[in-house]
């Protein structure tokens, strides 16, 4: 999961996804709030796998950054199934079926911005990386109303 959301939010010259913790808001939240997301994350992440050992004999964490991004791309545009129905493979057939690829993709993605964004109260954004990023104070006091009439 830490290479598929450091392609979202890539180092540059601030931290990006994987070191503001996003897999770890990510995880956090599957077994609480996101519940309900869980057999889309196995699946996704399986899926992610298989395919990647099929078109590229790898890992996606150990496909080179371009490839991952091409990857992630025919991901997001739901053009996975497709591409791997020439592999006469028995688990081809059944990855990606439905649309999951897109589904998946807009699934992480958002969760990345959340946990990227979001508060560090919620296992993301250590060390308010993205706070500082874009020039907002903490807030120290979450939840108070700072402009009471």
């Amino acid at each position: 999961m830490n290479a598929i959301v450091e392609q979202i939010i890539p180092t540059d010259e601030w931290p990006g996804a994987k070191d503001a913790g996003v897999a770890n808001f990510i995880d956090k939240q599957l077994i609480g709030p996101y519940i309900r997301y869980q057999e889309k994350y196995r699946k996704g992440l399986a899926d992610t796998d298989v395919s990647c050992k099929l078109l590229y004999q790898k890992s996606f964490e150990e496909l080179p950054w371009d490839r991952q991004t091409d990857y992630l791309k025919l991901m997001q545009g739901g053009k996975l199934a497709e591409m791997l129905k020439k592999y006469k493979s028995a688990q081809s057939g059944i990855i990606w079926a439905e649309g999951l690829d897109r589904i998946f993709f807009g699934l992480i993605r958002d969760h990345t911005m959340q946990g990227y964004y979001g508060s560090p109260r919620h296992g993301g954004n250590i060390n308010y990386v993205s706070y500082k990023m874009i020039g907002l104070d903490y807030p120290f006091i979450i939840g108070q109303n700072r402009y009471k009439s």
